[in-house]
């Protein structure tokens, strides 16, 4: 069977991968365990979603998962095998891969900038839930050295409350929203402004 795809289809979506690849390098803040706000990398991912369909947004996105892993090789490397295939699946594979179902609201709200920034929000939270489960089950037992480095204060009054599961659950919520908040903040706000000029928002419809 022939398929034929859109040439300049192909383009837009390896420059907006190229812009989403370039954007992760500029890092506003990074953790000190891992994670950090850029500025706002996974837009341009959630923008070839809904220009394009969930379809075409999630086969991109698992390209931009795989440069991602490309990207952190040296890293993973120290890893334990367990933990190299979790982080692999959850933190990447699927992190980053349902960035792809940002367009999700493009047929189902007519104003531009609400079902874009709608679909932004669903996408990163579906992120949010990746890394929360992967700091769940991967690292939940660094969790007392996580939250130390992030002020004794914080920790003491965690671990005064919480313990085991509990106390790696609080861990891995409160961490990865300490840079996924903000970055989904902010994308949200660029998908807003983004959305209402006048001819961005004619190619969008």
């Amino acid at each position: 069977m022939n398929y034929k795809i859109d040439p300049r289809k192909l383009i837009e979506t390896a420059l907006l991968l190229a812009m989403g690849i370039v954007l992760s390098f500029v890092k506003i803040y990074t953790m000190p365990w891992g994670g950090s706000v850029t500025l706002c990398s996974m837009f341009p991912i959630i923008l070839i979603s809904y220009r394009y369909g969930i379809r075409w947004g999630l086969f991109s996105s698992f390209v931009y998962a795989i440069l991602q892993m490309v990207i952190d090789i040296s890293s993973l490397k120290a890893y334990s095998p367990i933990t190299l295939v979790g982080s692999l699946c959850l933190d990447y594979l699927l992190g980053f891969g349902i960035l792809g179902i940002g367009g999700l609201f493009r047929k189902v709200m007519k104003n531009p900038s609400f079902s874009l920034a709608s679909g932004a929000t669903i996408a990163i939270l579906g992120r949010y839930l990746c890394s929360f489960l992967s700091g769940l089950l991967l690292w939940g037992s660094y969790a007392e050295e996580t939250l130390r480095s992030l002020g004794d204060t914080l920790a003491d009054g965690i671990l005064n409350q919480f313990s085991g599961w509990g106390l790696s659950a609080v861990y891995s919520a409160i961490y990865n929203a300490m840079y996924m908040l903000p970055e989904l903040i902010a994308t949200v706000i660029v998908c807003v402004l983004v959305a209402t000029v006048p001819m961005i928002a004619k190619r969008m419809n």
